[in-house]
């Protein structure tokens, strides 16, 4: 039995770190099995993805309408129905972005909406990306967070975290597995574990906004991007120095530090300073590991586990991208369309002037657009002459976490006490805790002549 117990963890949680957080070597260049299926997926289904993504678009936003106005009496027993029964607001960007969608593949309409800088990136781009990392990502992160893995690592690392971060330990998988694969992932992990009373409201706040990073194979493409593929070992240092900066400010001033410390309606789990009173004399790795063999009995049986992984796809397939074409497509045409970003970033061209960064007008709208999209920072650096201030405009922009392309959008769709206002706050926060650090040492790279 005790053999048996042992396997019940450890072969899950095996598997779970070789799918996220092995590096294997494809194509040139590192990755991770998961995102090895992505790309395999993504290359077998070609050029039929972006009408396959439409059309889940499509039928998530047809059942939307029907479930939301039609059969409003219902009495929305099963999951299914509760997924397309919802406000509004939602219902509304769900209908846009399923219209945007139809405008983007057939090109009709203004042009504003379909080009290749604005709706194109969304649906051949983001929206394919989606489709195909979490058919396999929705199955597999439960081998991750319910076999009793992040028992183990989380009651381990429990004094450091709760020391620099004010959160659990387990919440340092949720950095890796979004370090390895992609941020949202970091934040569909994150709502789970809150939605299973793992975290607080305060804690799954502070965890989805300062932990959620954009994986290490993207920052390669962006520093690639804007010429600076040969610093980007300094480039991705100041990255994780001024993130880890970040997150040590940002749980301690508001408006994180203001949500409480309440748990969802699953309960709050025993945390992992009460979990296993009786051995406070063991050391936290023998009670972490006591944790996970606890955990690993309490996991789902097969069928539990798969249906709970088709949920989480189709909370993912229906739920998000309706609403992240509507809201990502809209933005992006403001970024480049009007002068909006142009107009708010004054403020931030006068203090990077101040802070003698060169081309500090070209620079300011950058480090704002980032909020609608995260490589449209890139975007604008690529036409900016001088490495300092690329390598500012990067460096910020990965730090800032926060974009509604993607991650806001997700934030918004989960339970994860946020609102829109807290994402603007957060994002102008990081972005003011972050700048000045990346500055100093993108100045000090310069100084030693590795910038230029």
């Amino acid at each position: 039995m005790g053999a048996l117990r042992l396997l019940r963890f450890a072969l899950p949680s095996i598997l779970g770190v070789f799918f996220f957080l092995f590096p294997v070597r494809y194509q040139g260049s590192w990755t991770i099995p998961m995102s090895v299926l992505s790309d395999v997926l993504e290359s077998r289904l070609g050029d039929s993805l972006p009408y396959i993504g439409f059309a889940l678009v499509f039928i998530s936003a047809l059942l939307s309408v029907y479930y939301s106005l039609v059969r409003q009496e219902n009495s929305r027993h099963s999951r299914l129905e509760q997924l397309f029964t919802v406000t509004p607001l939602w219902l509304a960007l769900r209908v846009i972005g399923a219209i945007f969608g139809g405008m983007i593949i057939w090109q009709v309409g203004p042009e504003s909406v379909w080009s290749e800088t604005t709706g194109h990136i969304v649906v051949y781009d983001l929206l394919t990306a989606i489709v195909t990392i979490f058919l396999f990502a929705a199955f597999l992160l439960p081998l991750l967070t319910d076999f009793g893995l992040m028992e183990l690592v989380g009651i381990a690392l429990s004094p450091l975290f709760r020391r620099l971060f004010r959160l659990p330990g387990r919440s340092c998988v949720d950095a890796i597995a979004s370090w390895m694969t992609a941020a949202t992932v970091g934040v569909l992990i994150t709502s789970q574990q809150y939605e299973k009373g793992f975290y607080s409201q305060r804690e799954a706040a502070t965890i989805a906004t300062n932990f959620s990073v954009v994986s290490l194979p993207f920052c390669v493409v962006i520093a690639e991007f804007v010429q600076l593929g040969h610093v980007f070992v300094p480039f991705y240092l100041t990255v994780c120095c001024a993130g880890l900066i970040t997150a040590i400010v940002m749980p301690r001033i508001p408006p994180l530090s203001k949500i409480p410390d309440q748990y969802s309606e699953a309960g709050k789990q025993r945390s992992e300073r009460d979990r296993l009173s009786g051995e406070e004399s063991a050391g936290s790795l023998t009670r972490g590991f006591l944790a996970a063999l606890e955990r690993a009995d309490n996991a789902p049986r097969p069928r539990a586990y798969l249906q709970s992984g088709m949920y989480n796809l189709f909370d993912i397939w229906f739920g998000l991208m309706p609403p992240l074409i509507a809201i990502a497509t809209f933005g992006l045409i403001v970024a480049e369309y009007t002068p909006v970003f142009e107009v708010l970033s004054y403020p931030l061209a006068a203090l990077l002037s101040w802070l003698q960064i060169p081309d500090a007008g070209a620079a300011a709208p950058a480090l704002l657009v980032g909020f609608v999209e995260m490589f449209l920072p890139g975007v604008i650096a690529q036409g900016i002459e001088s490495e300092l201030t690329r390598f500012v405009i990067i460096s910020v922009a990965i730090t800032q976490l926060i974009y509604m392309s993607e991650v806001g959008v997700l934030i918004l769709k989960t339970r994860i006490p946020l609102n829109f206002i807290n994402l603007v706050t957060l994002f102008v926060l990081r972005t003011i805790i972050a700048l000045p650090v990346i500055v100093a040492i993108a100045q000090g790279l310069v100084a030693a002549g590795v910038l230029t």
